[in-house]
């Protein structure tokens, strides 16, 4: 039977844990707390982001100059000053792999006469303590690379530039903030004399950290320190920090995580010893998030709670000692022995005892449930910003697996901190798996491996810059190239060196561009693959309808391919009766335009000799014949008295003729697709290969094969050669390999397999994909090159294409590729520029507005290409004003164009006459 004064005890026990409880409440944070927390970084984080957002930001998400995490790659001899207080650390480590990492290192003390006197005291100090360092290491005749760990704060504007904002710590040096504190560093080494040092890096205690873990797991991109203090820092994509030029590949980020909440947007998870921890700081007001986390803060939180706690009589009898009232006098490290599961109440009542309490049991059990409230709030808010940075990365990289490098006393050395925000953040980012990584000396090692990693990217810098530099054109060069170009247009005009010329200019029979007066109904017809179109053209007034096109694609078997020219142009014909019959055209006689681009010499508008198939067809008994006499032999033979073929074309005159529809002032063609080419009405008296001086004739440049005779020998890098070679007519067609969509894949494919064996790309590890050839189609570069694909994206190209690829890879992949298709844009410009600077020559013209129509795959779709002709024509070719229009359907409707222009000046001829 209980007594009732055991009831009554019973009653006053269980009322006393209701009330601290009820003290404790605000400390346990619900769900949509934690979440409302991880919105506001979220939100502060998208700010701070920017340059100029409407609402500031509380945090700073600093630029740290940190692109890259380690490789594993990293090798050598590395310094590290570790700078952040009354002592300072210097460190010689040494990276043998990412398992083995050896360090010697010496602890140098700070006196008060130079923490308090100038800054050159300071560094004259700690370049003197290296200098004996290195002796005592015998490294003094060697120039190692230093990293900087400089902990203070700093606005950093370069790797090895950071600027001193204000000394903390108990540091007065004068003549030190607002300067650069590596140049004052640098200064002092210079004076000391004796040895040198390269410093390359100042580094964050918090890039330090996940450095120091990136070195062991590759994947590592956050950092995180909760300690004394706390921050985080993680991998940006470049293209969101806005305060930085550029947009491709990451950059650290250091998020001064601490200052959260400073605008007050914290009020609702603050309680009222929060406020009284904040007004007895040296900073109120400031630092709020790092108040409710940090072991700086954490045992004075518990400290006032109990103060409370024992005022109302809950605790200790209601009575507090004077060392309670101290603040200070509780630290985290009580706090973290006080959970402990095993010992805890034991340390709480030897913690009690020494600040003159008389704890009871209860007491002390009460101590140790304060600290779980105050410690798991800590833990709980952590994950809650931890979240915000985990959903972040995942829209970032659309990655699920994210590693956090962490350091500090808190997180390592409480029993239960890490246990219980790992479960937080389990609960507050359930679709992301997180690995958290213990790093070892984030200052030391950390700031060890962010130089190495710099050094590497430098080192792999030069090679990159070394491998791509015979595509880097200067103006000059490219003068030079139009030049050339130049000079071969004239030899192939001139009949005594036309033979030899590389550059044929052959004439077309094309004498006129539209002049808006073509009218009527014509038939085209698009042969130039195992695919061709029959095509129904009509003609009207530009005001009107314009041209109205009705057509048909028609395969051709392999049979009819590989058989013979009767049953080729046999089948051809069949198909345009048929489609004659679809659209009600039989029984009317129409002009035919007829397509056909492969190798022709054209000896008149309608007359064309095939000098050899290509593209796969081997019809026999084609080669050296007129296809056009072929194709109405055909139709003889089938009874169809409905064609009148007017004209053979060149697809780029088609295009040429197709925008002169648009535009009169268009008197060029130029396609660039898969492969290239350009036509341009020359005046008629400077075509030597033909009679007569009078008007204007379009040649047939066919200019692919430009520097067949190595006169742009002086361009051509070993790339260039390697897909000649390997190429199934090598030492022909020079230009167009150097241009066209048929070989900028394969150029780009053989550098990155040079940039591969170097150990630069793709871990120095070459598959089976990277050596086949043509894996990069045109395609695929415009889309790597694209402005609206990041680089998760790009990424995801490369592993479709079976390219296993780091952030850094996909940089550089796009860059090569953009590299190459850029000089192939210049080149085709300088055959551009010598064009029209021909042109003008010609007319005795200061200045000379010409329109260029162009078609091709390369032109029309790469994001980059059509841009950088225009801007290299404007500059190459300063006194022509060169308007550039796309073509709709040159080969077709340019066909049909051709014969209108040809029926109307055979008929004015006829009136005349």
């Amino acid at each position: 039977m209980v007594s009732p004064k055991g009831d009554q005890t019973h009653n006053d026990q269980q009322a006393r844990h209701e009330q601290i409880e009820s003290c404790l409440q605000p400390f346990h944070l619900s769900q949509a707390q934690l979440l409302s927390v991880r919105d506001l970084m979220l939100g502060d984080m998208e700010r701070g982001l920017m340059k100029t957002p409407q609402k500031p930001s509380t945090l700073k998400m600093l630029p740290t100059y940190v692109r890259s995490t380690p490789d594993g790659t990293e090798r050598g001899d590395f310094l590290v000053l570790d700078l952040g207080g009354a002592q300072f650390r210097i460190l010689h480590v040494e990276l043998k792999d990412s398992a083995k990492v050896e360090m010697e290192s010496q602890v140098y003390a700070i006196p008060d006469e130079v923490m308090h006197g100038t800054g050159q005291q300071l560094f004259d100090h700690v370049a003197e303590c290296l200098g004996q360092f290195l002796r005592q290491q015998k490294l003094h005749q060697k120039v190692l690379p230093l990293g900087f760990t400089f902990s203070f704060p700093c606005v950093q504007s370069q790797l090895d530039k950071s600027v001193l904002i204000s000394w903390t710590k108990g540091f007065h040096c004068s003549e030190v903030e607002g300067k650069d504190v590596v140049h004052l560093f640098r200064e002092a080494i210079r004076r000391q004399g004796g040895y040198d040092v390269d410093v390359i890096a100042i580094v964050n205690d918090t890039v330090g950290a996940m450095m120091s873990c990136g070195y062991q797991d590759h994947s590592c991109e956050v950092g995180f320190i909760v300690g004394t203090g706390t921050n985080l820092c993680y991998m940006e994509e470049m293209g969101n920090v806005e305060s930085v030029e550029g947009d491709e590949g990451k950059m650290c980020i250091n998020t001064e995580w601490g200052a959260l909440g400073d605008d007050g947007e914290l009020s609702s998870v603050q309680t009222e010893v929060d406020e009284q921890v904040d007004q007895n700081s040296l900073v109120p007001g400031k630092q709020c998030f790092d108040k409710l986390v940090s072991g700086m803060y954490m045992g004075e939180i518990v400290r006032l709670i109990l103060v409370k706690l024992a005022n109302q009589g809950l605790l200790f009898d209601g009575t507090t000692s004077q060392s309670l009232l101290t603040k200070g006098c509780i630290e985290t490290k009580h706090v973290s022995a006080i959970e402990d599961d095993h010992f805890g109440l034991a340390a709480a009542r030897k913690m009690l005892s020494v600040l003159g309490l008389n704890p009871s049991e209860q007491d002390c059990v009460n101590v140790q449930h304060v600290c779980s409230a105050v410690s798991t709030r800590s833990a709980n808010l952590c994950a809650a910003g931890l979240a915000a940075v985990a959903t972040r990365l995942q829209l970032n990289n659309h990655n699920l697996k994210i590693t956090i490098g962490v350091d500090g006393s808190v997180y390592k050395q409480h029993p239960k901190f890490s246990e219980r925000l790992h479960s937080a953040l389990q609960h507050l980012a359930p679709e992301c798996q997180i690995k958290f990584l213990i790093s070892e000396d984030g200052s030391g090692k950390g700031t060890a491996i962010v130089t190495a990693v710099a050094k590497r990217l430098a080192a792999q810098r030069h090679q990159i810059d070394d491998i791509l530099a015979p595509f880097q054109l200067s103006q000059a060069k490219l003068e030079e190239v139009k030049s050339q170009m130049r000079a071969e247009i004239d030899i192939g005009l001139c009949k005594e060196t036309h033979a030899g010329a590389t550059v044929k200019m052959l004439p077309t029979y094309v004498r006129s561009t539209p002049d808006g007066t073509e009218r009527g109904d014509f038939i085209a017809l698009d042969l130039g693959g195992t695919n061709f179109r029959v095509l129904y053209v009509h003609i009207g007034r530009r005001e009107d309808a314009g041209v109205q096109i009705v057509s048909k694609t028609y395969t051709l078997p392999q049979e009819i391919i590989q058989g013979t020219g009767g049953q080729l142009f046999d089948h051809i014909i069949d198909c345009i009766s048929e489609f004659q019959s679809e659209n009600n055209l039989r029984g009317r006689r129409l002009p035919l335009g007829f397509t056909f681009s492969f190798p022709c010499k054209q000896t008149n508008l309608d007359q064309g000799i095939l000098i050899t198939w290509t593209k796969g067809f081997s019809a026999s008994g084609c080669v050296g014949k007129d296809v056009v006499t072929l194709l109405r032999e055909a139709a003889l033979r089938k009874k169809n008295n409905d064609i009148i073929v007017v004209a053979l074309v060149n697809d780029t005159v088609g295009t040429m003729m197709s925008c002169g529809y648009n535009d009169p002032a268009c008197e060029i063609g130029l396609i660039v697709g898969t492969g290239t080419n350009a036509c341009y009405m020359e005046e008629l008296k400077n075509v030597e290969l033909l009679d007569g001086d009078e008007g204007q004739m379009c040649v047939n440049m066919e200019w692919g094969a430009f520097g067949d005779n190595n006169c742009l020998e002086d361009i051509t890098t070993s790339f260039d050669h390697d897909v000649d070679t390997f190429s199934i007519n090598p030492g022909k067609q020079r230009y167009e390999k150097m241009i066209s969509g048929m070989y900028l894949g394969e150029i780009v494919r053989q550098i990155l397999i040079v940039l591969t064996r170097r150990g630069i790309l793709f871990g120095g590890k070459i598959s089976e994909r990277l050596l086949t050839r043509d894996l990069f189609p045109t395609r695929f570069l415009s889309l790597i090159e694209s402005d609206t694909l990041g680089l998760v994206q790009v990424r995801s190209i490369l592993t479709e294409l079976g390219l296993r690829s780091t952030c850094d890879d996909t940089m550089l992949v796009k860059e090569v590729c953009t590299t190459v298709s850029r000089r192939a844009a210049q080149l085709c410009a300088a055959g551009v520029a010598a064009v029209v600077e021909k042109m003008r020559a010609n007319r005795g013209l200061d200045q000379l507005k010409v329109t260029v129509g162009v078609d091709g795959t390369l032109y029309k779709l790469h994001p980059h290409f059509a841009g950088v002709v225009q801007e290299t024509v404007k500059i190459l070719a300063p006194k022509c004003d060169v308007t550039f229009l796309q073509s709709d359907d040159g080969s077709g409707r340019g066909a049909a164009l051709i014969t209108a222009v040809a029926c109307r000046i055979a008929g004015a001829e006829a009136r005349a006459a």
